[in-house]
């Protein structure tokens, strides 16, 4: 049984949709990134001098990193590898 043209008209619409969502949502995590690293490099140029909410950014950060432990992060790397494989082929 055929779709009917509309359905197909909305799907397309619905993929359009999300594919426009998608480019939003990774644009605020680059913006989001771009920030913390920012931040991090006003924090090493400025030192001591460079603020409450610069320092209170690059303590949670060095807290962060100090607390993934080394499993974890090769953990990550894997995870990481297999995504941008996957990605890879998919394209």
């Amino acid at each position: 049984m055929a779709v009917p043209s509309t359905q197909r008209i909305r799907e397309a619409v619905m993929l359009d949709y999300l594919q426009r969502t998608k480019q939003y949502l990774w644009m605020f995590v680059e913006i989001g990134f771009l920030a913390i690293l920012t931040i991090i490099l006003i924090h090493l140029i400025l030192g001591p001098n460079s603020g409450v909410f610069v320092s209170a950014v690059a303590d949670n950060v060095l807290k962060f990193a100090n607390g993934v432990q080394p499993q974890a992060l090769v953990g990550l790397a894997i995870v990481l590898a297999l995504v941008i494989l996957l990605a890879n082929k998919i394209k």
